[in-house]
């Protein structure tokens, strides 16, 4: 998702098979301000619009021919293309569940009016990006402690080929990064692969 202003309208993807319905949700959202970038009939027509058009919000019905609304928002979520909002006629408990359970980051029951919609794809842009967030500190806490990790199995190598110290290991490693103009850990990588000799 391109991060965009508040001013910015939102494009989305309304995915709805019966066609009064979808017409009505398009005319609503255009009203709102927002471009619907597609209006489509069934599940795939809106995995397949949403990956080439990278819409800002998807709203998908759940009950739908070819494919059903949970089994695209699984793909779409899966696939971290956009924040999805499920629109449908079921509030039971149970179809709540499978909408969360397939990455839906809202739910609305029809019939519902504009006071419905804003908050409802806020709230669902909102979440997306805090997941998104989350899921790249984690990431990046990962690579750190991998880091970490490589850095000190090369010390330990550097060490036992060396005959030297840990703070003599560590200074080599170092300077090697220094005089590469690497990064420690790139080093260590290169010296736990065996692509670099440490010193005997």
């Amino acid at each position: 998702m391109v991060e965009r202003t508040s001013e910015q309208p939102l494009r989305l993807v309304v995915a709805e098979d019966e066609s009064i319905i979808r017409m009505d949700l398009v005319e609503m959202l255009q009203e709102q301000g927002h471009v619907v970038v597609a209006a489509v009939g069934d599940g795939q027509a809106a995995v397949d619009a949403v990956a080439s058009l990278h819409p800002d919000v998807v709203l998908l019905d759940v009950a739908m021919p070819v494919r059903d609304g949970l089994s695209a928002a699984e793909e779409i979520s899966r696939e971290g293309w956009a924040p999805v909002v499920m629109v449908t006629a079921f509030s039971q408990s149970e179809t709540v569940k499978r909408a969360a359970e397939a990455g839906a980051f809202g739910y609305l029951v029809k019939p519902f009016g504009p006071a419905d919609l804003t908050p409802a794809i806020a709230v669902a842009r909102a979440r997306w990006q805090q997941a998104r967030d989350l899921a790249a500190d984690l990431a990046g806490a990962t690579e750190r402690a991998n880091a970490r990790e490589r850095v000190e199995r090369a010390k330990v190598l550097v060490q036992e080929s060396a005959g030297i110290g840990e703070p003599e290991a560590f200074a080599w490693l170092r300077s090697q990064a220094m005089d590469r103009r690497l990064t420690l850990a790139e080093v260590a990588a290169e010296v736990c692969e065996g692509r670099v000799q440490p010193p005997r």
